[in-house]
């Protein structure tokens, strides 16, 4: 093992030990590439160890970042934030509630089931993961628990559904993604159409079959009323504004007519209408809107800014290379690798935030299934099928990273809202059945390349 690969694996093994510092992520990124880049240079002067890598390096990091603030692309981001945050404040989540509530009142399980089901709408319209479990437990909560859900059903469920926001688009993930690997916007966006839904019905599936067979873990409400016309009718009137909007952004994408970036400023005029519509707009909830979206925007950017820096460096030191090698000779065939890669990005997620996995981790195994070989033929439409399919399965193992231990940041919004007398303990019992239903998403899409593949290759046909 030569110098260079020695400062490859310190640069990696002190980001993993200065995580647990609490110092903020972009500060421990940026922070330890400026090191690195000041030890290669000491190295190269005095020792002559370490090549390709001088402190000059770091001035290629301010030409990178003009092409990150250049990217029309990234003008998306806050625009989907703001969306999100606003549609939150709209209240149409309460009248979704509310309606899907008496619809499913009786059915057992039915206002697990409605969480879940409302989970996937917000998933659609905001993808703001923290605002998502927050709402839905303050909404869902008090309601189970007076019913007499289980606790661990009741808090896994609500966990789980506010996560779906990460992989089902609009989703800020999908378009960090396909900016770091150069891919198109809409094809992994429409990738994860029946990802997102099968894994939003595989949970109610779940919910409803834990119902059956444990009765009293989801009992129906003595007070449920027959479903009737009225109910239908409430339920259209609260789901159909939503649906509309999420209709307009993501179809305007899919069909061609608006890039990312313009659909994203619809989406957000279209959020704050429907929050005019419910009454719920005013210059107040327009100045929490903005300052949720510069410190959530902010937050994303700073991590780029150090990510860029981090990235540079490992480069110049050659550990995409290191890494490429490695992972191509292990005895494993193209899918061994595969699954050997997502059972890494899986123990990661309990560590790092997806923000770091697709800033710094991605981009580096990106050649790497190039280079495999894969036989995923017949989508001429999309371009690097292969690669649009393996981001859609690390899209899904970190949807993982926000209900695994110990940094998965879901149970901590949920705990944040839970009464005194609900441990983090029980939440972590609550998701374990909601994790293993991912890994089976998961090994569906390994599997199943076509789940990921056909929408964006027929799209356009």
């Amino acid at each position: 093992m030569d110098a260079n690969e020695i400062m490859v694996i310190a640069m990696f093994i002190s980001f993993i030990a200065l995580l647990f510092t609490g110092i903020p992520v972009a500060w421990v990124l940026g922070g330890i590439g400026i090191i690195f880049a000041f030890i290669g240079q000491f190295a190269d002067n005095n020792l002559d160890t370490i090549t390709g890598l001088d402190y000059t390096t770091l001035g290629l990091v301010v030409n990178r970042l003009w092409k990150i603030m250049d990217n029309w692309i990234l003008v998306a981001l806050p625009m989907f934030i703001f969306m999100g945050i606003m549609l939150d404040k709209s209240g149409v989540a309460e009248k979704l509630m509310k309606s899907m509530q008496e619809l499913f009142g009786r059915v057992r399980g039915g206002l697990a089931v409605t969480v879940t089901a409302i989970g996937i709408i917000l998933a659609a319209s905001t993808g703001i993961i923290g605002a998502s479990v927050v709402l839905l437990a303050v909404m869902s909560l008090p309601a189970m628990t007076k019913q007499g859900y289980a606790m661990p059903l009741a808090l896994g469920t609500i966990a789980s559904a506010g996560t779906l926001g990460i992989l089902i688009p609009p989703s800020i993930m999908l378009v960090i993604m396909a900016d770091q690997l150069g891919l198109s916007v809409g094809d992994l966006f429409m990738g994860a159409v029946f990802p997102g839904l099968m894994l939003g019905g595989m949970y109610i599936a779940y919910i409803l079959t834990y119902g059956f067979l444990k009765p009293e873990a989801a009992p129906i409400p003595a007070d449920a009323k027959p479903v009737n016309m009225t109910t239908v009718i409430n339920v259209l009137k609260a789901v159909l504004p939503t649906v509309l909007l999420i209709f307009v952004v993501l179809g305007s994408i899919f069909a061609g007519v608006a890039t990312p970036t313009e659909a994203s400023g619809v989406g957000a005029l279209g959020a704050t209408l429907l929050a005019m519509y419910n009454r719920r707009f005013n210059f107040k909830v327009l100045k929490e809107v903005m300052a949720g979206t510069m410190n959530t925007t902010a937050y994303i950017f700073a991590i780029f800014i150090g990510a860029t820096c981090f990235a540079l460096v490992l480069r110049e030191l050659g550990g995409d290379e290191l890494i490429e090698s490695f992972l191509t000779g292990l005895p494993f065939g193209p899918y061994g690798i595969i699954f050997f890669i997502l059972g890494i990005i899986f123990l990661l997620g309990f560590f790092l935030d997806w923000i770091e996995i697709t800033l710094i981790i991605l981009p580096l195994l990106a050649p790497v299934i190039s280079a495999l070989g894969l036989d995923i033929n017949g989508y001429g439409v999309v371009d690097n099928p292969e690669l649009v399919w393996f981001v859609m399965l690390v899209a899904m193992a970190l949807q993982t990273s926000f209900l695994t231990p110990p940094v998965g940041f879901a149970l901590f919004y949920l705990k944040g809202v839970c009464p005194p007398n609900v441990k983090l303990t029980d939440i972590y019992k609550g998701v374990i059945p909601f994790i293993i239903l991912q890994l089976i998403a998961l090994l569906v899409l390994v599997f199943w390349p076509q789940l990921v593949l056909w929408l964006p290759a027929n799209a356009y046909s």
